[in-house]
């Protein structure tokens, strides 16, 4: 079975290394690694060059933003699963992939499985910030503010063709109106794991400013109406707020 894993990149120069050695690292040794520069000017693409061996596709162009270059990916991807890894993220260990072909091959009905994810200080990667639990995918949870964490949101590549890619006419939520898509309209087949398989560095667009924030909840809305899905718009902003509280204090176990 191979995984295909999808990384976008923009002017990464600080990062970028983190995330190629913890995807060339992993044990699980079918791996498609696609990484698509939006045309870089800071070295990245130098960086990327000289670490062609660990890439089986590099495209270095300029994009219409990270979602247009995430479709990029999938439409190259002949990986039998897809997955994401962007620039200022990295697996928490070399056995990750490993664990998610073995639940695809465990249940050929599966569609897509996803784990925990934990936001990690951006000069000092050992230092939690935030811990994003997930949980069990259950309908109309999503109008609750529940997500599961995209980049350990891996999907059979066959959905994507069934049901599409990113919605461009989103700027900052087009991952959160794909897993809603996928989940609550679409009903596929998911299971999530109760570990942490990702750490991301904080300082990522959405979570810029407040701004951004503000248009990234009004974008979901947006895909809620757009999706004939459900919401209180009220309940859905209070819900969201307190889990983001909570995922602050709250630590996974050792």
């Amino acid at each position: 079975m191979k995984v295909s894993i999808i990384t976008v990149t923009f002017n990464s120069i600080s990062v970028i290394n983190d995330c190629l050695d913890s995807i060339s690292s992993q044990e699980y040794d079918n791996i498609q690694h696609i990484v698509i520069d939006g045309a870089s000017t800071d070295g990245t693409l130098s960086i990327l060059e000289s670490k062609h061996s660990q890439i089986n596709i590099l495209i270095s162009k300029p994009d219409n933003g990270i979602y247009d270059a995430m479709n990029k990916g999938i439409k190259i991807a002949t990986g039998d699963i897809i997955g994401f890894l962007n620039s200022d993220d990295f697996y928490l260990n070399n056995k990750v992939i490993s664990k998610v072909v073995k639940e695809f091959e465990k249940d050929s009905f599966l569609d897509a499985c996803y784990s925990d994810l934990i936001y990690v200080h951006q000069f000092n990667t050992s230092k939690t910030i935030r811990y994003v639990k997930s949980s069990k995918f259950q309908e109309g949870l999503f109008s609750k503010g529940w997500c599961p964490p995209h980049p350990t949101f891996f999907v059979r590549r066959s959905v994507y063709k069934k049901f599409g890619n990113f919605d461009l006419s989103y700027k900052f939520a087009s991952d959160v109106d794909l897993m809603m898509r996928f989940l609550e309209k679409y009903k596929i087949k998911s299971k999530y794991i109760p570990e942490v398989w990702v750490k991301m560095r904080m300082g990522g667009v959405t979570n810029k400013n407040l701004k951004n924030i503000w248009l990234q909840n009004k974008e979901i809305i947006n895909s809620f109406n757009k999706n004939n899905l459900s919401v209180n718009l009220l309940k859905f902003l209070i819900l969201k707020i307190i889990s983001r509280i909570v995922q602050l204090f709250k630590r996974p176990s050792q």
